[in-house]
Parts: structure tokens; sequence; C-alpha cells
């Protein structure tokens, strides 16, 4: 069998990158969301002098993180 033209290997490298890229993105996007919302949510428990508001945080970075995840994994580009 014939090796690939340089072309072709070309494209396959860059189309395995492209999915290393979006599989790693995805990757981090709830962890990601669910430090930013404890962040935000521990910020303004200091600032209002209040202790739940964390919890609060933490669970809309979670909700963030899977909406992102779920609008990746079924997005436009994710059909090829």
């Amino acid at each position: 069998m014939p090796a690939p033209p340089p072309e072709e290997r070309n494209q396959q490298k860059r189309s395995f990158m492209v999915l290393v890229a979006r599989y790693s993105g995805l990757a981090l996007a709830l962890p990601a969301s669910t430090f930013v919302g404890w962040v935000i949510g521990t910020l303004l428990d200091r600032w209002l002098h209040t202790s739940w508001l964390y919890l609060v945080g933490l669970i809309l970075g979670i909700i963030a993180g899977f909406v992102e995840l779920i609008r990746a994994v079924t997005g436009p580009e994710s059909k090829q």
C-alpha cells in the first residue's frame, strides 16, 4: 500500500490537532466555570458579609459549565 501524499498527511495532522484542541477545551470548560463561580461567590460573601453566596456561585458555575459542554457537543461543528 503506497504512503499517502504529503498534503493528505498534513491534513490528517491538522485535523488531529483540531480534535485535541477541541477536546482539551471541553475538558477545561466544566472545572474552569465551576472555579470561577466559586471565586465570584466567595468574593460576594466577603463584600456583603454573608456566608452562603459561595454556594450560589458554585451552583451557577456548575450549571454554566454543563451548558457550555452541551452546547459544544451538540453544536454544528460536532456533526462532522
